[in-house]
């Protein structure tokens, strides 16, 4: 069973948010990530983007198939984690940890209060 730790949030399509004021680091989770495969390339918005709520702002290429991101809340991309463009595969081996892909400012913090809790994610990736 994957791995869903109490202390983040989450999205339908299978990502995790980590609140940390109404700064959000945001990945993929480990149902994810085990469901595409050895990851090969991550495609990553640039710093400064702004995003939407619900639209793509990057991939996630494996060996099975292409995956877009999406923005969990709307905001702006203050940090990438450039170590996925050698490393891509620190989404497989550490998905909540090194393998994080961006943070965004939140616009609106009460966006988070629309993801899904740790209870109503594991409904979803079981």
């Amino acid at each position: 069973m994957a791995e869903v730790p109490d202390d983040l949030k989450y999205t339908a399509e299978h990502e995790w948010a980590r609140v940390g004021g109404t700064t959000i680091r945001i990945g993929v989770t480990d149902y994810a990530q085990e469901a595409l495969g050895d990851v090969v390339y991550v495609t990553l918005p640039e710093v400064g983007a702004k995003v939407g709520q619900g639209e793509t702002f990057g991939e996630v290429e494996s060996t099975k198939s292409v995956s877009d991101l999406y923005a969990p809340i709307t905001g702006t991309v203050t940090a990438r984690n450039d170590e996925l463009e050698s490393r891509p595969e620190l989404i497989n081996s550490d998905p909540y940890g090194e393998g994080w892909i961006v943070e965004i400012e939140a616009a609106d913090p009460a966006q988070v209060d629309g993801l899904l809790d740790p209870a109503a994610y594991g409904t979803l990736s079981s």
